[in-house]
């Protein structure tokens, strides 16, 4: 079954990461020795007197990050994050312990830092490229049938149908679903594809005559009353069991939990930049970006600046009142794109298409966002970040907040010159639900990783709008 499988798979997977670190251990020896032609009072043998130490403890540090979890869900980026960081560690550890026992032992003071780096970039991209391998050829063979999950479902309700659709959308994570039980919903009714087969009190009936890899609990909220007696039985099998709660839309993807002594509590938003160290990493990001950001596009805001003066009478910047964080007002800088208005008349007004307020210069400036960067300034006063929600007039907001549920959790972090929803296609006169969701999926899974995915991927797709008017 799976979990064999995944036995003996893992026990391949490690060593052919063994043999993975030991060529990209001579990889760099290669390059530093033979290729740049480096001296060191160390011979071959030296150096590779340190693979038995070095393979063990390289192996240790990947198991310590998961990196040998099932990959059927574990996204690509995720698990690059988690080699970059067991390198980053293994790294520390011998420098440390090079450093510690430096002027005590010839081999450590001898022995070519260089090297060491070299090994490290050359063990990142070889893990990644070897583990992108295996998940193609894990797929395929999922595709064909091989290797497959075997899960049933108890309970019928939005969790199971949206469980189903997606391991429908995703057949690479090899899931077959045998099939579902459920009280209220007679046997024989199907969901695509996906059967009901029974009652929820065949459960143990079920267990006895297949062996099911994995048991998902997909209760509705009226039955939860039953989970603890399913549960128990679950347990009692031995089978793997996942609960899917049918309060998807309240709880977040991520849920925060906290431990009462034995108490689980969890919090209905977690917020990842409300940690004081997040929040401090961000800014310092923010405020260096900016900064570079402003000396880059210097000679074309300067540009831009000649250009509106020239062609339109009235002020070079555009401040307009926008809702920040903690539901705070502050002035939000552009170039001025539109011939000079009634502050009245345009403080509840979209622009539409040949809008006659937008000037010649204003189309190209917006179409090409170019109107959007004095913001870096905003971005210098901690108005707004980099990346973040795009920060909305406070007519809209109050408009808003009461025709779309979660709406105002994006005032809980800084509003951004780009965002997740931006680089997704979601700007402009688009679906306001959409870029809400987008938003909500950006504030609960931030990283550093992902902001530089974000601002990698706004030069890309987030300059050019079509919907810019």
């Amino acid at each position: 079954m799976i979990k064999d499988n995944q036995r003996h798979f893992n026990r391949l997977h490690v060593a052919v990461d063994g043999l993975v670190i030991i060529i990209s251990y001579l990889a760099a020896w290669f390059l530093v020795f033979k290729v740049q032609g480096a001296i060191s009072g160390l011979t071959f043998q030296h150096y590779m007197a340190m693979l038995p130490l070095l393979v063990p403890v390289y192996l240790i540090l990947y198991m310590a990050f998961n990196l040998y979890t099932a990959k059927r869900v574990q996204g690509r980026r995720l698990e690059f994050g988690r080699i970059v960081q067991a390198n980053s560690l293994g790294l520390l550890i011998f420098l440390g312990a090079m450093q510690l026992s430096r002027g005590n032992l010839d081999f450590t003071t001898n022995f070519s830092r260089p090297m060491l780096f070299y090994f490290y970039v050359i063990n990142i991209a070889l893990e990644g490229i070897v583990r992108n391998l295996i998940r193609l050829a894990l797929t395929g063979m999922r595709q064909r049938g091989f290797n497959l999950k075997h899960i049933i479902l108890v309970g019928y309700s939005r969790a199971a149908e949206e469980f189903i659709d997606r391991l429908k959308a995703n057949p690479e994570w090899g899931y077959e679903v045998l099939g579902m039980l459920d009280d209220n919903v007679e046997v024989g009714m199907k969901y695509r594809g996906v059967e009901v087969i029974g009652e929820i009190g065949d459960l143990g009936l079920l267990l006895s005559i297949h062996r099911l890899d994995e048991i998902a609990i997909t209760l509705g909220l009226n039955e939860y009353s039953k989970l603890e007696h399913i549960v128990a039985s679950c347990e009692k099998s031995g089978v793997h069991t996942k609960f899917i709660p049918d309060y998807n839309n309240i709880i977040p993807t991520k849920p925060y939990t906290e431990d009462l002594l034995g108490l689980p509590v969890v919090n209905i938003r977690h917020v990842p930049l409300t940690n004081t160290f997040n929040a401090l990493v961000k800014r310092c990001m923010d405020i260096v970006g900016a900064i570079v950001a402003i000396v880059i596009f210097s000679p074309l805001m300067l540009i831009t600046t000649l250009a509106v003066k020239l062609t339109s009478p009235g002020p070079l910047i555009y401040k307009q009142e926008r809702v920040g964080l903690h539901n705070k007002p502050f002035q939000m800088y552009k170039f001025r794109s539109m011939g000079v208005q009634n502050p009245r008349q345009e403080r509840g007004a979209w622009t539409v298409p040949d809008d006659p307020r937008v000037t010649p210069v204003g189309k190209i400036i917006r179409k090409t966002s170019i109107d959007e960067m004095p913001q870096f300034f905003n971005v210098l006063k901690g108005d707004m970040s980099l990346v973040g929600p795009r920060p909305e007039r406070p007519f809209f907001v109050e408009k808003f907040r009461e025709e779309i549920p979660r709406y105002m959790i994006k005032h809980q972090v800084r509003p951004g010159l780009t965002g997740w929803a931006q680089v997704n296609g979601f700007r402009g006169n688009t679906s306001i639900r959409k870029r809400i969701d987008h938003d909500l999926y950006y504030i609960e899974n931030w990283s550093v990783g992902f902001d530089i995915k974000i601002l990698f991927l706004t030069f890309f797709k987030g300059f050019v709008n079509k919907n810019a008017y």
